[in-house]
């Protein structure tokens, strides 16, 4: 498998920080939408986002009184988009404005579309947050930076989709959870954690099952560029010592990291990228002894 290095764009996140934390506040928005709409899932699978064609979407979330909304980011047009399952459409523009400005005319969009959702206008896993309503300092929206990061996103969800082919056990979908801001898919052993208990309801139910988890950051995940992550939960003693290639394990920040500008620099970057991925699932489902005979199943990649 060759890849074109030219459909993986530059993403410097100096560049684009303040861009992606206005995204970051705009997706939040739309995803506690989906959140109050949509009845719980294991895992909180029920909140996330997930790469469309055109940018993020929803998808189908059931209203109270009848019918199916989505809501859509089109990182093409550089709209978002809201549909209805009775055929009836609006959408706002994505550009540079503040995002107390933003949530004001999503709410009069709701409101016109009969659609009656109560949102907590506080966004979450961020530091120093600002009330959605009062959020006058993100304001920034560059949008040559959003569409390098739709393309990243796009080929990122078919990368972690052909990894996920080789798994036979529990397996989430690939999703893009808004509060992290980040792409993922999350292997589960089958087994009730152990450890010591969770610090909020939030990752107790997220961390309820041992996990491996892999996905991408877009520069937001503290590493301080954009990287491809791996990390165990619980983590299992001695993780650390594994070798694995391409990456490294973080000491810092207790997982696998690969550094996006590392793999746009591999002779084939998606390659690079599976074999992130397939060398640290095999490095914490070892060092975790997970029942691999039982879990694995082993695919000619093409």
């Amino acid at each position: 498998m060759t890849e074109d290095r030219n459909i993986w764009p530059e993403l410097n996140w100096t560049a684009w920080q303040g861009t992606a934390d206005t995204l970051h506040m705009l997706t939040q928005i739309v995803g506690k939408t989906r959140l109050a709409l949509t009845p719980l899932q294991n895992h909180w699978w029920n909140v996330p986002l997930y790469v469309s064609a055109c940018g993020l979407t929803t998808s189908p979330m059931p209203l109270p009184g009848g019918g199916l909304l989505e809501i859509e980011f089109d990182f093409l047009a550089h709209l978002l988009q809201f549909r209805l399952s009775t055929g009836e459409t609006r959408s706002l523009p994505l550009r540079a404005q503040p995002v107390a400005a933003f949530f004001a005319e999503y709410e009069r969009t709701l409101k016109s579309l009969a659609v009656e959702v109560m949102i907590w206008p506080m966004p979450v896993e961020v530091s120093a947050p600002i009330r959605f309503d009062l959020d006058e300092t993100h304001a920034s929206y560059d949008r040559d930076a959003v569409e390098r990061f739709h393309r990243i996103l796009m080929n990122c969800d078919t990368l972690f989709k052909r990894f996920s082919t080789n798994f036979l056990g529990k397996i989430s979908p690939v999703h893009f959870f808004w509060g992290s801001f980040d792409l993922c898919v999350t292997r589960f052993s089958g087994r009730v954690a152990g450890g010591p208990p969770r610090p909020d309801k939030i990752q107790a139910e997220a961390y309820s099952h041992e996990v491996i988890s892999c996905g991408f950051w877009p520069g937001n995940g503290g590493f301080g560029s954009a990287a491809f992550y791996c990390y165990a939960a619980p983590v299992p003693a001695g993780l650390g010592e594994k070798e694995i290639y391409p990456g490294a394990w973080n000491a810092a920040m207790g997982e696998f990291l690969l550094s996006y500008d590392e793999v746009r620099a591999a002779p084939d970057p998606g390659a690079a990228i599976l074999a992130f991925l397939e060398s640290t699932y095999s490095a914490a489902a070892n060092a975790a002894k997970w029942d691999r005979a039982g879990l694995d199943r082993i695919l000619d990649r093409i």
